[in-house]
């Protein structure tokens, strides 16, 4: 089992920035893939970005490409999302996720419990 604990989740207003944390215990952190992914309100979750084990590869969904970073520190057991730029199609709730593999579409064995991302205009 993983357990996944996000936060860094808030109001901002748009064009601001923020930086989302996930931290990670149980099984061996680094053997995960990691992804953010997000759901507005009346919409499906939808995939935003991924991270190798080793943090060499990246995958981002086109919507943010450029304005959101993915990071990992596998010796604090913690992958961040820093992101830039936000606009209001930004506002969602924000998922961590940890997948065995580092493949698309990005498979998903444990989920956090979503912190609240809300960009106002």
């Amino acid at each position: 089992q993983v357990q996944l604990v996000e936060s860094g989740g808030g109001l901002v207003q748009a064009g601001g920035s923020l930086r989302l944390s996930c931290a990670a215990s149980g099984r061996t952190f680094s053997n995960y893939a990691m992804g953010w992914f997000r759901q507005a309100p009346g919409k499906e979750r939808e995939f935003v970005v991924a991270i190798s084990w080793s943090g060499l590869n990246k995958n981002y969904a086109a919507s943010v490409k450029g304005r959101f970073t993915i990071s990992r520190d596998n010796a604090k057991n913690t992958v961040y999302l820093q992101m830039n730029s936000l606009k209001r199609e930004d506002t969602a709730v924000y998922y961590c996720a940890a997948g065995r593999r580092y493949e698309f579409p990005f498979t998903t064995d444990y989920w956090g419990q979503g912190t609240q991302v809300t960009v106002s205009s």
